[in-house]
This record gives structure tokens, C-alpha cells and sequence, in this order.
């Protein structure tokens, strides 16, 4: 079965009549190096390693991915795609599979595609690109990227990112994310075949500007009179209200026996609360007969507004695809990467890898059953031995107590006769 999953990988391509796949890799074969370009951005002892394995759950060792090797590393690692790729009048699916084995605490997992002119050999954090897509997980944030580049007219482009935050996988399982654009500017982000944000692109990324702002050249009117209520003028303190004081001396206060006026000073009471004083007065609220209502600031129509109907089309002259990591702790595993315009192609790629996910995580569970298993029957063959150990000394402690007994028997025995025979010499 684990052999069939993983031909079927190898076949999805196969299975697609007319798809255009604009990239796929599987690290499966010994010459992944040869497509993919290590950046040198960082001085060499900052930068982490990726190497080929199976992985700590492989379906199939011939199944490879890449994997981080060292912690605390920067790692930038990317592959050109044989043309250029622009997503106008296309969709667009973005997916691949990540597998952290070492359970990250921080570092990220997302996947960039980047402009055909990338320099390779100098890509890093501030290299441009067209989007960045995956999980990124440090401390209590998990979240999974979703940015976009785009430029508004007349403006220089910008990263933005999704206004939500999307939700990303902690685990040591495998997971296949996977990002898609649609012409009719709309979006899904999948993982592990699941929809978890989907919409209209313009309500989840700030493609276009508000299309009314408040009229710059209005402002509220001076004389405008936003009180709903005023205080009543007709309403006048009544007399002696502040002759009450806030506090007096308590009326239960006894002076103390031994209280020395010499000594101690002149005695006096507390001071507690008044209960008769009723606080700052303050005449009572009526309507204002002159209330507008809130003023509101017109709006007018904002100039810099504009409908694009092509905003899913962020892929402009893509022509690589690349890692632009940091991990403080490595060991995430990188493997079937795919970029297609194909919807058939993209659904036969995540059934496979779907597929290959359930038989891994199949693998990890028999793994951990038999370690569990191991572990319980070392307990107790440990536990068998200490009870031998334990039965050895008490046979050992009742073998000593017999020994003692009988020598205790025999030295009461010698006493006996010696006994005896001191009697008999003495009559």
C-alpha cells in the first residue's frame, strides 16, 4: 500500500490531461542540488544546512524531502521554474507539505514565490517577491502567512498581509498547506485539504482605498450644539446645602480610661462619615432645546479610489520559488512542493499527498506504540527482576534465621549438659 501512495505521487502529472505545471519538486532523486541554489546573504556560520532525508515517519525511504539541520541557522534556499510565470486569465495553487519533527518553539515554514530576475545567490529577507505563504510559529503566535505584493496605481507595491490571523499547525505531524488564487478575486487557504479562510480578496488583504473619505474642506460649524442635555437654569441650590459637613466626629466615641490629657494631648473622637451630607450639588439635566444631533462629516467620493478586476493577479513575471527562513530549532521537513494553474492537477496532487500524510501519521502511531511497548516491557521485566531479587533475599533472610535458630539450639543444648554434669560433680 506505502508503495502505491508514493508512486502515486510520482503520477499525478500523469493523470492530468492538459495542466500546465508550473513547478513541482519531491526532492525524491540525488541531484536536488543541482536545481535548488544555497544563498550566501549571511556569513556562513549563521547559515543552516538543508539535507536530504526520509524522514523520522516515511511512507517510503526512497520518499524523500529536505530538511533544516541546525539550530539557531538563517536558511535561504531557491529553484527557478523552466519560464516565467504570470497568473492573468488563470488560477493560481500553491502547495506543499511541512513536517516539523522537532516540535519548533520559533522559526518559520512559509514558501516564497519570487520575480524571475531573483539573484540566488544573494536571496534573503529583503528580497522582493510576489507572495509568501505558510506557517510561521514563535512562543504563544501560530499563525499561517498569507502576504501578497501589490502596487496600487500611481504607487510603489507594498507586502500585505491577511487582515486575520490564519490559524497554523504546531504539531510533529505532517501537514500539506496549500494557498489559491482565483480569477473572479477570490481566495482559499487549505490545510490538509480543509478550508480554513476563504473570501473575496478585497475584504481580507487592503487592496483598494476607502471609497468615500470625509470631505477635507468641512469641518463642524462653531456655533453647532451637540449637547443633548444642559443643566436646568431654573434649578437653584437650596439654602445651607454646603453648611453640612462631609465629616464628623463619631457620637459613639468613648475616651479611654487610661487616657492621660498630660500626656497623651487633648483626647478627641473620630471622625466618620456625615450621613446628612449629600455630596457637591449640582442643578438637575433637562433637554437642550437647541441639541442638533451629532454632527456627522460629510463624505465625498475618494478620489484615489479604484476597481481592479485583476487583483488576484500578484504573480506578475514569476519565475522562482524559494525558502527565506530563521529557526532557533531545526528539523522541519519541506516536500512536495506545487505551483500549477491547474485545478485537476492540484486536487490530484492533494489527494496523494493526503494519502501519504495518513500513512505517516500511521507510521508515527505504530511507532510510538511499539517505543510505548518496549518501554512497558522493560518496567516490567525490571519489576520481574527486582521481585526475584526481593524474593532471593528473603529467602536468603529466612535460610540466615534458620541457621541462627538452630545455633541458638544447639549453644542451649551445651548449656543444658554442662549444667548437668556441674550438678553431678557437686553431689
Amino acid at each position: 500500500m506505502l508503495t502505491k501512495l508514493v508512486v502515486a505521487l510520482a503520477a499525478v502529472a500523469a493523470t492530468v490531461a492538459q495542466a500546465e505545471t508550473i513547478f513541482r519538486e519531491t526532492f525524491d532523486d540525488a541531484d536536488w542540488e543541482s536545481r535548488w541554489v544555497a544563498s550566501t546573504w549571511k556569513p556562513s556560520a549563521e547559515v543552516g544546512k538543508f539535507e536530504q532525508v526520509a524522514g523520522k515517519h516515511y511512507v517510503e525511504e526512497s520518499d524523500k524531502g529536505i530538511k533544516t539541520s541546525e539550530d539557531a541557522r538563517f536558511y535561504a534556499l531557491s529553484a527557478k521554474f523552466d519560464k516565467p510565470l504570470d497568473n492573468k486569465g488563470k488560477d493560481l495553487y500553491l502547495s506543499y507539505l511541512v513536517q516539523h519533527e522537532q516540535k519548533l518553539d520559533c522559526g518559520g515554514a512559509y514558501i516564497k514565490l519570487l520575480p524571475a530576475d531573483v539573484d540566488q545567490a544573494n536571496f534573503g529577507g529583503d528580497s522582493p517577491y510576489a507572495v509568501m505563504f505558510g506557517p510561521d510559529i514563535c512562543g504563544s503566535t501560530k499563525k499561517t502567512h498569507a502576504i501578497l505584493n501589490y502596487a496600487r496605481p500611481s504607487e510603489d507595491a507594498v507586502n500585505m498581509d491577511h487582515t486575520d490571523t490564519i490559524r497554523a499547525e504546531s504539531d510533529t505531524d505532517a501537514h500539506l498547506y496549500s494557498f489559491v488564487l482565483k480569477q473572479d478575486n477570490t481566495y482559499e487557504v487549505k490545510i490538509d485539504g480543509k478550508s480554513v479562510k476563504e473570501g473575496p480578496l478585497a475584504k481580507s488583504w487592503p487592496f483598494q482605498p476607502e471609497k468615500q473619505i470625509k470631505d477635507p474642506n468641512q469641518s463642524k460649524p462653531k456655533d453647532w450644539v451637540d449637547a443633548k442635555q444642559i443643566a436646568d437654569p431654573e434649578d437653584k441650590k437650596p439654602a445651607g446645602w454646603d453648611d453640612t459637613p462631609k465629616t464628623i466626629p463619631d457620637p459613639e466615641a468613648e475616651k479611654p480610661e487610661d487616657w492621660d490629657d498630660e500626656d497623651d494631648g487633648e483626647w478627641e473622637p473620630a471622625m466618620i462619615e456625615n450621613p446628612e451630607y449629600k455630596g457637591e450639588w449640582k442643578p438637575k439635566m433637562i433637554d437642550n432645546p437647541d441639541y442638533k444631533g451629532e454632527w456627522e462629516h460629510p463624505l465625498i467620493d475618494n478620489p484615489d479610489y479604484f476597481e481592479d478586476d485583476a487583483m488576484y493577479n500578484v504573480a506578475k513575471n514569476v519565475g522562482a520559488i524559494g525558502f527565506e527562513l530563521w529557526q532557533v530549532k531545526s528539523g522541519t521537513l519541506f516536500d512536495d512542493i506545487l505551483v500549477t494553474d491547474s485545478e485537476e492537477e492540484f486536487n490530484a496532487h492533494e489527494e496523494a499527498v493526503l494519502a501519504k500524510t495518513e500513512a505517516m501519521a500511521a507510521k508515527k502511531k505504530q511507532i510510538q506504540d511499539e517505543e510505548k511497548a518496549k518501554k512497558e516491557a522493560e518496567a516490567k521485566a525490571k519489576e520481574a527482576e527486582n521481585e526475584d531479587a526481593d524474593e532471593a533475599d528473603e529467602e536468603e533472610a529466612e535460610e540466615d534465621a534458620a541457621e541462627e535458630a538452630e545455633e541458638t539450639k544447639e549453644e542451649a543444648k551445651e548449656a543444658e549438659e554442662a549444667k548437668e554434669e556441674t550438678a553431678k560433680d557437686e553431689l
